[in-house]
């Protein structure tokens, strides 16, 4: 009797030929992988579906071509190598070239790309060439296996398409179940990658080089999309259609031709925000204009990246559809903050801790027309947490040398991080603040409100270094800085630290810090109310830019016409005066009936804007003015 590995010898010797005809598409799959292997991200409950998508496709591309006449299974294998081959040739070149994976959606670009396609060609890392010699080589003799049959197996051909489409309909269930709703983190969970697909990165770590190729195409081209309304693309058209471009007031310019870096303070909330704990930036507020009654508030389940998208687009997380704010990469924000200082001439670069992968920042601020979005843990290596300390966005030397070293003029924008959980001293970054700060005090466990103050004095930190570089770069007295908070410290487990230094029993908890500081300047103070939907029309009304006023859900603050007011993600809003709740006012005194209905029907008005234009992607079918 044979043994079990003598059967397994024999089996392998009998069908080689399937073997010999997989190795190709195997080899692409392998290389695709090397090739995404820095993509940071993955996750436990990638790996079967994974496994399950890229076996049963090599297992149809070879089943059928050895159940049907040798001469039609050859013409088969040809057709689907070549089709395959050729992506992969796409994604090895294109991946090189932009950081990210090709997708159909990017078809529209190639003519844009078209002039430097040659220079990606011959610039694509070798790997990339000499496997794909391999691919045709071992192909060739894929072709010369394929058994000489001359009739149909229809049971086994009938097996094997069986066999895919039920693994097709199972695997994305492998994945977990999507979201019903929108949390922050909707992009860590992979079935809402796989489901929205707007992400190529993670979509092709998912999914594999063929999955991710089919459903790509299906995605883009044949899919069911929802019908467009005509009613509501007939609202979008008569609304921008007005065009009214925005009008001078005593601010507009003074900051024309400066450098500008934006400053998103993490978790910095108003009761950190003094000058104890945070001196070095509460210093600023000496020469800044200072908005005393700003509001960073929280929607489409997370607050981060939503203040980054409201800031850089002028426009918010949807509110009537639940669409996370990071799954918007493929609109086009020609009117973005970026976009609008490029054409200007300047260089426009993000920085921050985290990788470009979370919350697909890669993308998205490729979108928002970023010159490069940089992530610490991208460009350094780091043998413990520290990179997790804010100072290291000024002190890391890649950073330091793209932050200082930019010539010509510049718009940073630079996202803290330190002010985060756990909000503890025995462990993680708030033990090396401790150890740093207080070396007597080493072992010592402070309370979480103790613990988040020494957390805001790392961010307080980092800005000092930040003054110190620009004065010893000579760019300090050309820079403007515009520091906002990305949401108030919502995080905090003891909630009842909240309670001693705001209000929290509704939306105007979002209470946080916002300023402009520029060198020698005089404070300007108002108490106008705004939130970071306001914050890049003031800015380029500061800087001289003229923009058109319905680009943007904003307002300039210092436009003499606008007199401030916040709203929510359920359409409560605040102007100063009340606080108004579905539809009826809830917080501070009466107001006429015909002023409270015509706030209400703005603000509704507001966020159907809001969510129209971000759905239709309006600005990218716009023809640009």
């Amino acid at each position: 009797m044979r043994t079990v590995t003598e059967k397994v010898i024999g089996f392998i010797k009998k069908y080689n030929y399937i073997f010999i005809m997989a190795f190709p598409f195997v080899l692409m799959q392998a290389v695709v992988s090397i090739i995404g292997a820095d993509i940071d991200y993955f996750r436990p409950e990638m790996v079967l579906p994974w496994i399950m998508f890229t076996a049963s496709y090599i297992g149809l591309f070879v089943g059928v071509c050895v159940n049907v006449p040798h001469i039609i299974g050859r013409i088969i294998y040809v057709l689907v190598f070549a089709l395959f081959f050729a992506m992969y040739l796409v994604q090895g070149v294109y991946y090189y070239l932009m950081s990210y994976f090709f997708g159909f959606d990017m078809m529209g670009l190639a003519g844009e790309a078209s002039a430097y396609m040659w220079d990606a060609v011959i610039n694509a890392r070798p790997m990339v060439y000499v496997f794909a010699i391999l691919m045709v080589v071992s192909a060739v003799v894929a072709i010369v296996k394929i058994p000489r049959r001359k009739d149909v197996n229809l049971k086994w051909l009938g097996i094997v398409i069986g066999a895919f489409t039920v693994i097709h309909i199972v695997t994305p269930f492998c994945y977990g179940s999507a979201n019903d709703s929108l949390e922050w983190d909707n992009w860590r969970n992979p079935r809402n990658v796989y489901e929205s697909f707007n992400d190529p990165n993670k979509s092709m770590k998912i999914c594999g080089l063929f999955e991710y190729t089919v459903r790509d195409f299906f995605v883009n081209y044949i899919g069911s999309e929802e019908a467009d309304d005509p009613e509501e693309l007939a609202y979008l058209d008569e609304l921008y259609s007005a065009g009214n471009v925005s009008k001078d007031n005593k601010y507009t310019g003074i900051f024309q031709g400066k450098n500008v870096i934006f400053l998103q303070l993490e978790g910095i909330d108003d009761w950190m925000f003094n000058a104890e704990d945070m001196p070095a930036t509460y210093g600023l507020l000496e020469n800044a204009m200072v908005f005393t009654d700003h509001y960073s508030f929280y929607n489409g389940g997370g607050s981060t990246f939503n203040s980054e998208f409201a800031v850089n687009t002028g426009f918010v997380t949807p509110i009537s559809y639940n669409r996370n704010a990071y799954s918007f990469s493929g609109n086009d924000f020609k009117y973005s903050l970026a976009n609008t200082f490029k054409k200007l001439g300047y260089s426009t670069n993000a920085f921050h801790m985290n990788t470009k992968e979370y919350y697909s920042r890669g993308m998205n601020y490729d979108s928002w027309g970023f010159d490069n979005y940089y992530g610490l843990t991208d460009v350094a290596d780091y043998d413990d947490i520290s990179y997790e300390l804010d100072r290291e966005l000024i002190l890391n030397e890649t950073f330091n040398e793209l932050i200082f070293g930019a010539e010509g003029s510049f718009l940073h924008y630079i996202i803290t991080y330190t002010p985060h959980t756990p909000f503890t001293t025995d462990k993680g970054v708030g033990e090396l603040i401790l150890n740093d700060k207080y070396p007597d005090r080493v072992g010592e466990s402070l309370s979480e409100e103790e613990s988040a103050r020494l957390f805001a004095g790392e961010t307080d930190y980092m800005v000092s270094l930040l003054l110190k570089e620009l004065e010893e770069n000579g760019l300090l007295e050309n820079t403007v800085i515009v520091a906002f908070a990305d949401h108030y410290l919502y995080t905090l487990n003891d909630k009842s630290i909240l309670d001693k230094y705001k209000t929290t029993e509704n939306n105007l908890i979002n209470h946080t810090p916002f300023f402009i500081w520029s060198y020698g300047m005089e404070k300007i103070e108002t108490d106008k109310v705004n939130s970071q939907l306001d914050i890049l029309p003031t800015v380029l009304n500061l800087f001289g830019i003229k923009y058109v006023e319905e680009y943007y859900i904003g307002k300039d603050i210092f436009d003499e016409n606008y007199s401030g007011y916040v709203f929510f993600n359920d359409y409560s809003w605040y102007d100063g005066d009340v606080y108004v709740q579905d539809g009826a006012i809830v917080q501070g005194e009466k107001m006429e009936l015909a002023k409270l209905y015509e706030m209400n029907d703005r603000i509704n008005k507001l966020i159907r804007q809001n969510d129209l234009t971000l759905k239709y992607d309006y600005f990218g079918k716009m023809e640009q003015p």
